[in-house]
């Protein structure tokens, strides 16, 4: 078990995936600046229900059972004055315990998953590799710098969960998947969907 800072949101960080972030509350401006200066990751875990901004009188956010860790790889000041930060996914995590800090940060009792192994893309998921390849002439997506091992099933399978228009709730589903054959197939039947097909 370790206990690490959490970044609950509402969306869900896939390993090597990667997400903007626009930060202004107190307690996550001190998260960024301890995670920047020490280089230790932090955890984001999806939010089932509540907010990500914190409200006086309103319940804590429920947050789910597992999450990414997520480390910083940009920063800049944006236009509108407020710090804007990129960041990527790691490893995985499973969430047991939760502690709120004076300041409102989240702590959490973790065991980090252990990363699985590389594995093969198989013929019969060329499909796969197809429309993330066609995710990538999106200029968006290409700005986004992502670089994921085309030869590793699982890096992607995590880069086109994250980057499909998909319900955050499935992205989360799909990310606690430890079996890259499940992944898959629940892939296939999404891309059936989006295109029709099913």
């Amino acid at each position: 078990m370790t206990t690490i800072p959490l970044f609950p949101l509402s969306g869900v960080l896939l390993p090597h995936g990667k997400m903007p972030l626009q930060i202004f509350e107190q307690r996550y401006l001190d998260l960024v600046r301890s995670s920047m200066k020490s280089g230790e990751p932090f955890g984001n875990v999806w939010i089932r229900r509540g907010s990500e901004v914190a409200q006086r009188g309103r319940a804590s956010a429920e947050l789910g059972d597992w999450g990414t860790l997520a480390r910083i790889v940009d920063w800049d000041q944006l236009p509108n004055g407020l710090l804007g930060i990129t960041i990527e996914g790691q490893g995985r995590f499973d969430l047991y315990e939760t502690e709120i800090q004076a300041n409102g940060l989240v702590l959490g009792e973790v065991t980090c998953r252990p990363d699985p192994e590389p594995a093969a893309m198989l013929p019969q998921w060329q499909s796969m590799l197809d429309v993330l390849h066609s995710l990538e002439t999106h200029p968006h997506v290409q700005r986004m710098g992502l670089s994921p091992d085309y030869d590793d099933a699982w890096q992607v399978a995590w880069t086109l969960v994250q980057l499909l228009p998909l319900e955050e709730y499935i992205k989360y589903e799909l990310l606690g998947l430890d079996s890259i054959d499940e992944l898959m197939s629940e892939l296939d039947l999404i891309l059936n969907q989006i295109s029709g097909d099913g």
